[in-house]
């Protein structure tokens, strides 16, 4: 055969090239990358072995054992906070039973499948979803049962309150780390591939610590499965402080006398640390002299003994002195 050589054409033979060629590309390139990545190994455990490192270990100790307590502060939020209100009635009792689609047909079109179990899911029509899309609080009220009463708006304060404390407690804590970073001032390859072994090896604990914030979702699945929509409402601070403002205002055109009282906002919280000058009404640090400090406002009369969230029972407290509190009420 023309063009062929042992019986392979010429043309066969050049892709059988390409292909060997290609695969001693990769092979180097994998090489080279495996040696990289042993190079980079071997200066990072020079570097935490140096006197330079363990000189810089011994200056934060002091840094990193107050950023562990608050690690440990911000775990304490997250396990005692409220992160959860309202749920919705559609599928409350789905879990009493079992569906199946048993069609044998190809035109099966079941590709979207509602979510009936999930409290935090209202399975409505699409035009409940389009309308949440609109006035999402107006519809959350409705469908996942938090009414416009003094109830309710003392656990959306609460809810609030659990969002906001936790945000600024992994706030502070990301501000921390970082400073403890730029103290040390590792190379640059150390801060890119090995930081969290960088505050292993000086001691600090990276809690996995995230918001939980609740999240609602008005689902519209069409009756074959075909095609879905959904509205999705995270509850963040903004959105919390939009539906206590709402239950405020509605509450207070009942004439409540309870409805009076001013409203557990963020805007409150940072009206009242500024009014304290971001200083701890206890202990009397403040900001200026640690520039990390985590700071809360707290109810002097608590609200379960009936305090309310007004001005004059609020005040500024550090996290330790707000801890220590928190334990003598216990």
């Amino acid at each position: 055969m023309r063009g062929a050589v042992g019986g392979i054409s010429l043309a066969d033979h050049g892709v059988c090239r390409a292909v060997n060629d290609f695969l001693t590309l990769v092979a180097v390139v994998l090489a080279a990358w495996a040696l990289i990545r042993v190079i980079r190994y071997i200066r990072k455990e020079r570097y935490f072995a140096s006197e330079e490192f363990g000189a810089h270990k011994a200056d934060v100790a002091a840094v990193v054992a107050e950023h562990n307590e608050v690690s440990a502060y911000t775990a304490d939020i997250r396990s005692g906070g409220t992160f959860q209100i309202g749920a919705s009635t559609t599928g409350t009792q789905a879990h009493l039973a079992s569906f199946q689609n048993t069609s044998q047909w190809n035109y099966r079109r079941d590709r979207n499948l509602a979510s009936y179990q999930a409290r935090n899911v209202h399975n409505c029509s699409l035009q409940v979803v389009r309308n949440a899309s609109a006035d999402p609080l107006k519809y959350v009220m409705k469908y996942f049962g938090i009414r416009a009463d003094e109830p309710s708006l003392e656990e959306v304060e609460r809810l609030g309150e659990s969002i906001s404390r936790l945000e600024a407690a992994v706030g502070n804590l990301h501000e921390r780390e970082a400073a403890i970073a730029a103290s040390i001032d590792p190379p640059s390859f150390i801060r890119k591939h090995y930081w969290r072994e960088l505050m292993a090896q000086v001691g600090a604990h990276l809690a996995p610590i995230s918001v939980p914030y609740p999240v609602y979702v008005f689902e519209y699945v069409s009756a074959g499965g075909n095609s879905s929509q959904r509205a999705t409402v995270t509850f963040n601070a903004p959105v919390i402080d939009a539906l206590v403002e709402t239950l405020g205002q509605k509450i207070r055109w009942r004439r409540s006398a309870a409805g009076q009282r001013a409203l557990m906002t963020t805007r409150l919280r940072n009206d009242i640390k500024a009014r304290d000058n971001y200083t701890c009404q206890r202990c009397a640090v403040s900001l200026t002299d640690e520039p990390h400090l985590l700071l809360e406002v707290d109810h002097m009369i608590p609200v379960s003994k009936g305090g309310l969230s007004t001005p004059e029972n609020l005040q500024t407290l550090c996290w330790r002195c707000n801890r220590s509190k928190a334990a003598k009420l216990v």
